[in-house]
């Protein structure tokens, strides 16, 4: 390699888990030719997460040397609902909700990339237009052996859980979008190998060049076990407040955070052998405000920082909290006033459990009933968890 491309290649490479299509890469890299690099993504919540920061941070590091993003919202791969990593069938969305999340979408995504260096395009561009004739071509070209390799249907299929023809569908389409992009690079998670390899298959076919596939890892979520992941409700969302990100990334387990500094961060090794020697909350603390470095000013990192600290170090109560008249939220029982306040973001089942184990303080007591009634006209503050902090004051004519 040349001086440059091994450069380049010293950027590019950070932090790959997988690559298909290196040496056709490189190739591209050294005439110096301007590349198309690929990233879908479905709209199936409103959120992006800090999953999709790992990748956005390589397509950011493709911009930064002069190459396109395109920047694909799958509106119509969403009605299907991607298999991968699933064992079991997605829930179906409707039209009208998959338009809803995908509107949050560019904003959230535009916080890292480059607008000016990013194609945004819709895969129901071309889907809408397409015919049965046309979905019957594609399907001769991908066999159900070659399906069933994939291993989340292959485990589905050995314990004889349901797969759904359509799902089937899926790495089709995906792959026919690289075709109707002319990607040259796709981006996606470890969990997107197969679909991505067989959009190599796809240009193949239709006599484009190959896409090289480059798989980032899978961020691990807050519980430090499972992938982050809106399914699971262990994410952390790009348009989150900064009090919530904050406190959520102070939340990680300690082994986990080292991982959020090399793939958000983008720390070197060096770097993080030198921070593993502070205190574990010393460290966390530099990656919280690392982190939000990316979303928020100073001044807003700077309170959220005091906040926490005075919350969760001095036990106290964050300086600004949201306000409520009893008569805003007319309900006298714990569970139904919290709920009132549309702070708390679970279920009700969930808060009522939260409850039952100590999770709810009202001025610093704990009330472990559900139904508890607070009639009290004086002031109380009340703790929801961790992170929700909220005052109750009396109504005017009380």
């Amino acid at each position: 390699m040349n001086v440059d491309l091994v450069s380049q290649w010293v950027l590019l490479s950070q932090n790959l888990e997988h690559c298909v299509g290196e040496t056709m890469l490189k190739e591209k890299l050294t005439r110096g030719q301007g590349l198309r690099i690929k990233l879908g993504v479905d709209p199936t919540r409103p959120d992006l997460t800090f999953g999709h920061w790992v990748v956005f941070n390589k397509l950011k590091q493709f911009q930064n040397l002069g190459h396109k993003v395109i920047f694909l919202i799958g509106d119509y791969t969403t009605r299907i609902g991607d298999p991968s990593g699933r064992s079991c069938t997605r829930p179906v969305l409707t039209p009208e909700q998959i338009t809803q999340n995908a509107k949050t979408y560019l904003d959230q995504a535009f916080k890292v990339l480059d607008v000016e260096k990013t194609e945004v395009r819709y895969n129901s561009e071309w889907f809408c237009k397409m015919n049965f004739g046309d979905l019957l071509n594609l399907a001769r070209q991908v066999t159900v052996a070659q399906l069933l390799e994939r291993d989340d249907f292959a485990n589905r299929y050995a314990h004889n859980t349901p797969i759904v023809l359509v799902e089937f569908l899926y790495p089709l389409l995906q792959a026919y979008d690289s075709v109707m992009l002319q990607a040259d690079v796709e981006l996606g998670g470890t969990d997107q190998l197969f679909n991505m390899c067989l959009g190599r298959q796809f240009q193949r076919l239709y006599g484009q060049s190959e896409q090289t596939v480059m798989c980032m890892p899978l961020l691990v979520g807050l519980d430090g076990i499972r992938k982050m992941s809106k399914s699971y409700n262990n994410y952390i969302a790009l348009n989150e407040s900064a009090k919530s990100m904050f406190g959520k990334i102070m939340s990680l387990p300690d082994e986990t955070m080292w991982t959020y500094f090399r793939l958000l961060a983008l720390e070197p090794e060096e770097s993080i052998a030198m921070l593993k020697a502070e205190h574990p909350m010393v460290a966390k603390k530099a990656l919280a405000v690392k982190l939000l470095k990316q979303f928020f000013t100073e001044a807003e990192i700077t309170e959220v920082k005091h906040d926490f600290e005075t919350v969760f170090s001095q036990k106290g109560i964050p300086h600004q909290i949201p306000e409520f008249s009893k008569n805003a939220l007319a309900h006298n029982n714990l569970i139904d006033l919290i709920v009132a306040t549309q702070m708390y973001e679970g279920s009700k089942k969930d808060l009522k459990r939260l409850i039952a184990q100590g999770g709810v303080e009202v001025n610093g007591q704990k009330i472990l009933d559900p139904m508890a009634k607070l009639e009290n006209a004086t002031p109380y503050v009340v703790r929801v968890g961790k992170h929700i902090f909220f005052r109750v004051v009396p109504s005017i004519e009380e």
